[in-house]
């Protein structure tokens, strides 16, 4: 176990200034609140807060945050009361201890509601003070190294809750060597045989390797020198998690991993930076590609470098890469390199660069989202997410995740930019808004207050906070439609049985028979009735007496109402995404859309909604009635088969029907209709009607299908059935229509 003295020289090293009384005071309540508690392994339990207040040193903490190290775990595991706390070593270190307690207690590994209110929590501890978070990854870090006295559950539980949470939330904050220690940890029990393996063949080639990279270094040493550059060259090799993700992200063995080996050249400044490179591009071949210009461009999390990769000595592959030691103590330190100590003896942390306004960002984006799916997904985006480096007109840089369009930068720049973007100029040029962005792109945005965010834009925009607005503001918008459409849905019931719509709307007894319906109130009753969850007669029924209802009731009212104590049945895995609410809901026959294909649903009156795919001509053919779209999503809730019509060309050949067939059928996909015929040029046309379960499952087997031998090309066959006449088509019911086709090439 470290000593005391281990955790004041290293304050005392960076903060030479450093009240280390109250790590004394600290140091001794701790190990008086622990005395008699043991760990799992059987060591001292006050070995552990010393551990962790020795990884907030390695962190460059302020005094207060290593004393709440030591303290971390006194009010949830001891008679430690928080008065005493307070008395001792004031609120701000109560705060803390309390902040790391609460989240010690979050279990990211529950159900989604669950989940998603975890994450919400840790967003809040690290928006309040960000030290509460970087002492949860010192406790982790610690953890970790002691989980081999766990049951094999635990240790798992622990390594990917790591693994998918704190190593990532190091890395977003910048602290790179924790990442790392993070990562190699759970991987360790995560993957135990894999982890053996790696680690055994990295030691057998340690003594190569470590040859090989002081051979390196000597050459660089070499070239700095000749070129009257100081200096230092500093020699390294992958951590394992690294190795592990290259060889699973490239389908490589470990010795087909070429870059274990790096070099890292310290500088003075960004001028010598850039020579450096020119002075290695020149002594060894730079493979195209592998260059990054982190220091023009810096990561979100403050990290600025110049990476490289070579052909070296002997023709192996060496990563380099160039940065001066002030980004280099960013780089190690992250966010605790933006702390500065003051002679006044207080440590305080600075606006600490992109990484706590990444914490502000989420915590701004995670109010904005009411269903737990979407707002994991969104945390999980921003959390993991690589990055793409595009100019604004000015030339300033703005870092999106990667796959971001210029919707997403519209809102990174502005929300009112957002919410009114009409066109984009991408390098000058106009391009559509679900663009993809590269590196280096220069984006202009063309505003107009006419605009507003459309539905179709949550199909392609990536970011938490465009998916946020996008989703709230037509959420409003349906909500607000839904409710007009109610309204004259019901006051049109009431005029055709003859009755004053106002005088019905005003009854007596309007409050009890909204409670009978189901509602809690006149304005979702009616949005209840818009969107078709209950039908208008059935409200009715409840406000105007039996007696005089059966006299006015037209004979088709009684096919429009729904037994309360039935809920309304969803045919297929499909639910509306912007409204928690239970309604009927259908496949539109016209465009048989599959699960991941783009929707939108319609609503029916007294139908409930049909659901069509985004591109059927019928959604474009709404006319006046705009108001009834609603936006809705696929569920995950059953397997449901839908059909898809797919043609093939191939070669005329024996046993051609046989193999596309097998191919088909390896998914679990059954053919219910084929139709074959020859061409000209030795060419035959399949046509296959199929079932299947989604759009995922489709593009397996269309992949399987195009890697048949003398398959030519597969497409999707989209049959849309198309209004000329009568009445619309988007309630599911065709009158006087004829069939067109859209065919979409796939490869």
């Amino acid at each position: 176990m470290r000593k005391l003295s281990d955790i004041t020289d290293a304050i005392l090293e960076y903060h030479p200034n450093g009240d280390v009384d109250i790590i004394l005071d600290a140091y001794l309540l701790s190990a008086k609140a622990h005395r008699n508690q043991s760990r799992k392994s059987g060591e001292a339990y006050f070995s552990h807060p010393v551990e962790v207040a020795w990884n907030l040193t390695r962190l460059k903490m302020d005094e207060k945050a290593v004393a709440a190290g030591l303290l971390h775990d006194t009010l949830e595991d001891t008679l430690t009361t928080p008065e005493e706390i307070i008395q001792s070593f004031g609120e701000e270190v109560y705060q803390l201890v309390d902040g790391v307690t609460k989240i010690s207690k979050i279990h990211f590994s529950s159900q989604e509601e669950t989940q998603a209110e975890n994450y919400r929590k840790m967003i809040l501890a690290m928006s309040k003070d960000i030290r509460v978070v970087l002492i949860k990854l010192g406790d982790r870090a610690h953890n970790l190294q002691t989980l081999g006295s766990l049951h094999e559950d635990r240790q798992k539980r622990i390594a990917r809750e790591t693994l998918d949470i704190y190593a990532p939330i190091a890395n977003r904050l910048g602290i790179g060597w924790l990442k790392a220690e993070l990562e190699d940890g759970a991987f360790k029990y995560l993957h135990p045989a894999e982890y053996q393996l790696i680690k055994k063949k990295v030691a057998a080639g340690r003594a190569k390797h470590e040859k090989f990279v002081k051979r390196v270094c000597q050459l660089v040493m070499d070239e700095l020198a000749g070129a009257e550059i100081q200096g230092a060259v500093q020699g390294r090799t992958k951590h394992y998690y690294g190795i592990f993700k290259k060889m699973m992200g490239q389908d490589i063995g470990f010795d087909d991993v070429y870059d274990l080996i790096g070099v890292r050249v310290l500088t003075h400044s960004v001028k010598d930076c850039y020579a450096v490179l020119g002075l290695i591009h020149a002594l060894w071949k730079p493979i195209p590609g592998r260059f990054k210009d982190y220091i023009a461009m810096p990561k979100p999390n403050g990290y600025q470098s110049l990476h490289t990769t070579v052909i070296g000595p002997e023709g192996e592959r060496v990563e380099v890469q160039i940065r001066t030691e002030e980004m280099h103590s960013v780089c190690e330190e992250g966010i605790a390199a933006h702390w500065q100590y003051k002679e006044s003896d207080k440590a305080k942390p600075k606006p600490a660069g992109q990484g706590l306004v990444w914490v502000r960002h989420l915590l701004e984006s995670q109010k904005d989202f009411k269903n737990p799916k979407e707002f994991l997904h969104a945390f999980k985006v921003d959390l993991f997410s690589n990055e793409v480096y595009v100019f604004t007109p000015r030339g300033e840089v703005v870092a999106l995740p990667r796959g971001s369009t210029p919707v997403d930068f519209a809102y990174s720049v502005h929300t009112d930019i957002g919410d009114h973007c009409q066109t984009c100029r991408v390098n000058g040029k106009i391009v559509p808004l679900r663009y993809k962005l590269r590196n280096g792109d220069q984006v202009e945005v063309v505003t107009s207050k006419l605009k507003n965010p459309n539905r179709d834009w949550l199909s392609f925009v990536k970011t938490s906070k465009a998916r946020s607005r996008v989703s709230n503001y037509i959420n409003s918008q349906e909500r607000a439609r839904s409710l007009l459409l109610g309204k004259e849905l019901i006051e049109k019931e009431i005029r055709e049985l003859g009755l004053d719509p106002e005088a019905v709307l005003k009854a007596k007894n309007l409050d009890e028979a909204i409670h009978a319906s189901g509602f809690g109130n006149m304005e979702s009753m009616l949005r209840g009735i818009g969107i078709g969850k209950i039908s208008a007669i059935h409200v009715i029924e409840r406000l105007v007496p039996r007696d005089k209802l059966e006299k006015k009731k037209p004979a088709e009212a009684a096919t429009l109402k729904l037994k309360t104590h039935e809920a309304p049945k969803t045919e297929g895995p499909i639910k509306v995404k912007c409204l928690n609410e239970d309604i009927l809901l259908r496949v539109g026959k016209c465009c048989n859309p599959v699960p991941g294909d783009p929707i939108v649903g319609y609503i029916t009156r007294g139908r409930g909604v049909t659901v069509h795919h985004l591109e059927c001509p019928s959604v474009s053919d709404l006319g006046s009635e705009p108001e009834r779209l609603i936006e809705v999503e696929w569920g995950a809730e059953k397997k449901t088969a839908f059909p898809v019509r797919i043609s093939i060309v191939a070669e005329d050949k024996p046993g051609q029907l046989a193999e596309i067939s097998n191919a088909i059928a390896r998914f679990d996909v059954n053919i219910t209709r084929a139709n074959v015929q020859q061409g000209p040029s030795k060419r035959a046309y399949f046509d296959f009607f199929i079932e299947i379960h989604d759009l995922n499952q489709l593009n397996h087997t269309l992949n399987a299908i195009t890697r048949v031998q003398g398959v030519i090309h597969v497409e999707r066959v989209k049959e849309y059935k198309k209004k000329v006449s009568g009445k619309n088509t988007l309630d599911g019911r065709v009158s006087d229509t004829s069939t067109t086709e859209g065919r979409e090439l796939r490869v």
